[in-house]
C-alpha cells in the first residue's frame, strides 16, 4: 500500500513545518496526533516516520474516531455560528423519534 501525498513547507508560529493534505488524514486516521520524526538521508532526501500508538483495544479506535468527529463538528459549527445548546425539548423530541425502535445484535 503506497500512496504519495504532496506536502508544503509552512510557517507554524515561530517555527517551520510541513502541511499534510486533508486526504492524508481521511485515508489514514491512525496518524492523527501520532509522534513523528524526520531523518535526513542525503542533502536532497529525507524520510518521515509517523508512529501511531498501537493499541488493540477497540476503545482506543472509538476514542480516535470520536475525537476526529468532535474536531470536525466543532470546526463546522463555528464557521457559521450555528452552535446552540441542547435543550430538554430537543432531547424529548429525539426520544419520541426512536421510541419503540428495536436494534439487531450482529
Amino acid at each position: 500500500m503506497s500512496n504519495s501525498y504532496n506536502i508544503r513547507s509552512t510557517k507554524i508560529g515561530n517555527s517551520a513545518g510541513f502541511r499534510l493534505p486533508a486526504d492524508f488524514y481521511r485515508e489514514h486516521p491512525q496518524f492523527a496526533n501520532a509522534d513523528s520524526w524526520i531523518e535526513v538521508l542525503s542533502p536532497d532526501t529525507a524520510i518521515v516516520r509517523i508512529a501511531p500508538q498501537l493499541n488493540d483495544d477497540e476503545d482506543a479506535e472509538d476514542s480516535l474516531l470520536m475525537r476526529l468527529f468532535l474536531d470536525f463538528a466543532t470546526k463546522e459549527s463555528s464557521k457559521n455560528n450555528t452552535l446552540q445548546p441542547y435543550t430538554t425539548e430537543m432531547s424529548e423530541t429525539a426520544h419520541k423519534l426512536i421510541e419503540g425502535v428495536q436494534l439487531e445484535d450482529k
